[in-house]
């Protein structure tokens, strides 16, 4: 019974459907029938005139936009170049941008046409999907560049540690960070884990404090030692003598002192007069200059209002070893004079210690032999 239920099913469905094809293909062969020549002609003729006039304002569509997109594009560039923007996020905004844009064009360009722009919308995100599942792993690297471009945990020519690798930043590209190491290697980290990871990056504070661990013998005077210390760090002017507001304030001084020197005497006389239009079309570079200023003067009032912490050098007895009494030493220097102040303190250590009566000593093992 069921059987026979779906039989009669299926020859119901295949009769209304070669039914309703006979009935357009009737239908059209009346209309064509209906037609004369004149009729054809003209219908090709309004058909050729809209498909032509389409075409024509499709072309003038894209000509004209395209133009507006690459003024948009260099109008952007300028304005990057101008504020200085970093170079590889640059690149990739003013890329993605114009990529944009041009798809965008596209399919204007097309649904004007005529075309139905839905299914190559459709097309697109489809294989969108599918190079997405294919490339994760090279699309995770391409956010994490992004990433690190917007956010700038780090950057060119900073000296940074990850993962046991440490080294100065070189390059920031998009999907991969090139760091050199202190023996000239080049190594490549991929800006996933970079943006994902635990970076240790040595350049980002102005500031560092340097620590040194130094044995004396037993029966040495450690006062002795502490006075020797001091008047070390006290004699290299790289190191900070109490606060590093006031160090970083002198060292400013010095260097804008050093620049008024070496700059000619007539351009220190007689300021540079600019034309009415060189104001003109620099009104906006007067007004960032007044930003940083006004950027300056709140930092400077904020300097004010913190409590400022105590740097001065530091000299205590830290450990009472096996073989050794261990005084630590401590002092702050600028980021940029770390290695030369450790090692140039180490060599002071080593020759200003024993002119004093301290001894380095090291470790010994006494052995007693019974007799027989």
């Amino acid at each position: 019974m069921m059987n026979t239920l779906l039989q009669l099913t299926t020859t119901i469905d295949t009769d209304s459907i070669a039914a309703a094809r006979a009935a357009k293909a009737e239908a059209f062969k009346q209309a064509i029938s209906s037609w004369s020549l004149d009729d054809f002609i003209a219908r090709m003729i309004d058909g050729a005139i809209s498909l032509g006039f389409r075409i024509l304002i499709a072309a003038l569509v894209f000509y004209i936009g395209r133009f507006l997109i690459n003024r948009l594009y260099k109008i952007v560039q300028a304005v990057m170049i101008r504020r200085e923007f970093d170079r590889s996020l640059g690149t990739f905004i003013l890329s993605l941008i114009k990529i944009s844009l041009l798809f965008i064009l596209v399919v204007v360009v097309i649904g004007i046409l005529g075309i139905e722009t839905s299914s190559f919308i459709a097309i697109f995100a489809s294989a969108g999907v599918a190079i997405g599942m294919a490339l994760s792993g090279t699309l995770q690297n391409f956010a994490g560049g992004v990433l690190i471009l917007f956010i700038k945990p780090y950057k060119i020519g900073d000296y940074i540690e990850f993962g046991g690798m440490t080294g100065t930043v070189k390059e920031i590209q998009i999907f991969h960070t090139v760091l050199n190491t202190v023996d000239n290697k080049a190594i490549i980290v991929p800006n996933g884990q970079l943006s994902t990871g635990t970076i240790n990056n040595y350049s980002k504070e102005e500031y560092r404090r340097l620590e040194w661990v130094v044995g004396i013998s037993y029966g040495d005077d450690v006062e002795v030692a502490r006075k020797v210390a001091l008047d070390i760090l006290a004699a290299d002017d790289r190191v900070v003598k109490q606060y590093r507001e006031d160090d970083k304030r002198m060292r400013n001084i010095a260097e804008v002192s050093a620049t008024d020197d070496n700059a000619p005497s007539d351009t220190k006389a007689q300021p540079k007069r600019h034309s009415l239009l060189y104001r003109i079309f620099h009104h906006r570079d007067r007004l960032k200059e007044k930003a940083i200023e006004w950027q300056k003067n709140q930092e400077k009032a904020i300097e004010k209002k913190m409590e400022k912490v105590d740097c001065s050098p530091f000299v205590a007895l830290s450990e009472l070893a096996d073989s050794s009494v261990n005084i630590t030493i401590r002092a702050w220097t600028r980021s940029e004079f770390y290695w030369g102040v450790y090692f140039s303190v180490n060599e002071k250590i080593y020759n200003e210690f024993p002119r004093h009566g301290l001894n380095f000593p090291f470790p010994q093992i006494d052995v007693h032999l019974p007799k027989q």
